[in-house]
């Protein structure tokens, strides 16, 4: 975090990267000072409503983070800054999309949390776009034209007034991270409640993690005497979707090899708030990767040093894969389906977490479901994509020569000829 004196003083000078913090309601013009060298941008958390006509004078601006402020309409001028690749207006109270402030170049847009009712058709001509965030406005429809932009890998789309899933959607050729939960067209699970747990009989410890959509806690389960872990939720929009449509589907999910064991739901929280009693995972386990960077967009990242075998490789894709075909049978979709929301142990056993971005549908609906189950097959795909650089083999080249096969059908452009899970599971388990 940089301070305002700091910019005025011109001890910034020469800067990359700026983070102002401090109340603003007016574009600091001292910003200008530094357009020969600033490409991150990030003005959250102010009291801005504008930027400057003149706001293209930061020529080599890449990333632009203006959430948490007051627009009402995304800035126009962002077209006039033709290296921008990331914009992120996240928690202001946006009610219009000029077609001007839809720059071509842009491949991360964030708007989610805001008053959106409508699209302009010329999102279509952002070729380069490849994440968009949506959850939590007041979108009816997307436009067609968004058909255009084939490179869309990750869409979330939750907690707004669709009516539908439009069918030209189901065949992106890339998408395959979709959330669309809390919309007009979402079902609800029907799925039994589980065992109420009282606040009262928890006793909080340290926090073991903390998401977009909660906060974990180990934690004492006063009645058995064992330790926990407690899922707190903030009861918010996040970037995926609605904390309820979460908890909907992570107890629908039920249970399996492969999921954190829910053991029961909280009540009488001091605030009011939802959460879930799970069973503590041992420390042997560890995140197998982390989440994209501002380069990858789309695509986790890994340690360095990270090197997997192939046992390793097959039994982590193949508890994955099982997990998927649980929960599609059960008509959830995961929508996250990431390395950095699996942990392993060092034997290659797995468990995958974060409902955040799940979403129910109607698993009877044999056309959607069809399509649901291939659009997160190529998140699979892109998994298995990741796990196979992480390995380091000289022999059993005719696994890798398997597995490498496997993964390219997962990831076919054209999503009909893509397999569903059952055929995974039966690669993966004769191998």
């Amino acid at each position: 975090m940089h301070t305002l004196s700091q910019l005025r003083s011109g001890a910034l000078h020469g800067a990359t990267s700026l983070k102002l913090s401090e109340g603003l309601n007016v574009f600091p013009n001292e910003i200008f000072d530094l357009a020969d060298t600033l490409e991150v941008l990030d003005l959250s958390g102010n009291k801005l409503s504008e930027l400057p006509k003149d706001f293209g004078r930061l020529w080599k601006l890449r990333i632009l983070f203006c959430s948490d402020n007051l627009f009402t309409v995304l800035p126009d001028v962002l077209a006039d800054c033709k290296q921008l690749d990331i914009v992120g207006f996240k928690a202001n109270t946006i009610a219009i999309v000029p077609v001007k402030a839809l720059n071509a170049n842009i491949r991360w847009l964030i708007l989610t949390n805001n008053h959106i009712e409508v699209l302009p058709d010329e999102i279509g001509k952002c070729a380069r776009l490849q994440k968009l965030m949506l959850a939590g406005n007041k979108l009816r429809s997307l436009p067609d034209t968004l058909r255009n932009c084939r490179n869309l890998s990750l869409l979330r789309i939750a907690a707004n007034r669709l009516t539908a899933l439009p069918e030209w959607l189901l065949h992106m050729p890339r998408l395959s991270w979709l959330a669309f939960s809390g919309n007009e067209f979402s079902v609800t699970s029907s799925s039994a409640e589980l065992p109420i747990i009282n606040w009262s009989n928890i006793s909080i410890n340290e926090v073991l993690g903390e998401g977009a959509s909660g906060v974990i806690f180990k934690a004492l389960l006063a009645t058995e005497q064992k330790e926990v872990a407690v899922k707190v939720f903030k009861g918010a929009v996040t970037s995926d979707g609605l904390p309820e449509d979460e908890l909907q589907a992570f107890i629908a999910a039920g249970t399996h090899k492969g999921l954190v064991r829910i053991l029961g739901q909280i009540a009488g929280h001091p605030n009011g708030r939802k959460g879930v009693v799970m069973e503590l995972i041992d420390k042997s386990y560890h995140n197998l990767g982390l989440p994209p960077t501002f380069q990858t967009c789309t695509r986790d990242v890994f340690d360095n040093d990270m090197q997997l075998s192939v046992g390793q490789v097959v039994r982590i894709a193949g508890t994955m894969a099982a997990v998927a075909r649980h929960l599609h049978s059960r008509g959830i979709m995961h929508g996250d389906l990431y390395a950095h929301n699996i942990l392993v142990d060092s034997q290659g056993n797995a468990l995958l977490g974060d409902f955040g971005a799940a979403s129910v549908y109607d698993r009877f609906d044999t056309h959607l479901a069809f399509a649901l189950e291939r659009i997160e097959i190529s998140a699979f795909g892109c998994l298995l994509d990741d796990l196979l650089q992480l390995c380091s083999y000289e022999y059993q080249i005719d696994i890798i020569a398997q597995l490498t096969n496997l993964r390219d059908k997962c990831m076919a452009e054209d999503v009909n000829v893509r397999p569903d899970f059952e055929y995974v599971c039966g690669v993966l388990n004769g191998l």
